[in-house]
């Protein structure tokens, strides 16, 4: 039997009197890739936020691993990553240790953690992504492409199961998007996460991607229920 990690039971949100999402319902479960698409203004990044509990819906209830989101609390097994306009200001004076040092400073992990195994964590970060050589670069000097696996990397600190994304891909030119869907494909298939991706380009991900959800009309329906190349 598959292990659900995400359940959304009749998910309704709305702003004002504009109905977003309607009656949403699905199921994600453990070592899925999973993709949602749909339309510019669908709801997509709504609903993942609802997801990670940064929204409250009005009607229904979401679950992570069997319990309600408002009961949930191991959130360091969550890996999340916004849009990279939402997540970045380019002129922070950061480098890339620093950015992905982070998510290690929370207030239980400060007093659980020393400073070489935080520099472990980094370090492991970083390789997992191919960006161990710039660790003492500062962030916004490098490409889009790379800083987004810098954001990877950060995302992979707590060591999570699942890694949310929202739109990651925006603003990197081909070439790095092949890379960067590589890495998702291996961090999927290798290190077993679970991938929930909201994008609105269906065609680069559908080769990856063993659960494909549609999200228009204020509701989400699964687009297909394996999608070709997938082994999961």
């Amino acid at each position: 039997m598959q292990e659900s990690v995400l359940k959304g039971r009749d998910i309704t949100f709305k702003f004002g009197n504009n109905i977003i999402l309607e009656k949403c319902n699905f199921d994600i479960y453990k070592g899925d890739f999973s993709v949602i698409t749909g339309p510019n203004g669908s709801g997509k990044s709504t609903l993942l936020r609802i997801c990670l509990g940064l929204l409250k819906q009005q009607e229904g209830t979401v679950e992570i691993y069997g319990k309600s989101i408002d009961e949930f609390s191991n959130w360091k097994s969550i890996g999340y990553m916004p849009q990279r306009v939402e997540a970045f200001n380019p002129r922070f004076p950061a480098t890339v240790e620093e950015v992905v040092k982070a998510p290690l400073y929370s207030e239980s992990a400060f007093f659980s953690k020393n400073k070489e195994e935080i520099n472990n964590i980094v370090n492991k970060s970083l390789s997992s992504v191919g960006m161990e050589k710039y660790k003492k670069r500062l962030i916004g000097k490098l490409s889009i492409g790379q800083q987004q696996r810098v954001f990877i990397a950060k995302a992979l600190a707590n060591n999570p199961t699942i890694i949310f994304m929202d739109e990651p891909t925006a603003g990197i030119d081909n070439k790095s998007e092949k890379k960067f869907y590589d890495l998702l494909y291996n961090l999927n298939k290798i290190k077993g996460i679970t991938i929930i991706m909201i994008t609105h380009n269906y065609a680069d991900v559908k080769s990856m991607a063993n659960r494909i959800f549609c999200l228009n009309n204020n509701t989400i329906d699964e687009k297909c229920e394996a999608a070709e190349g997938s082994s999961i």
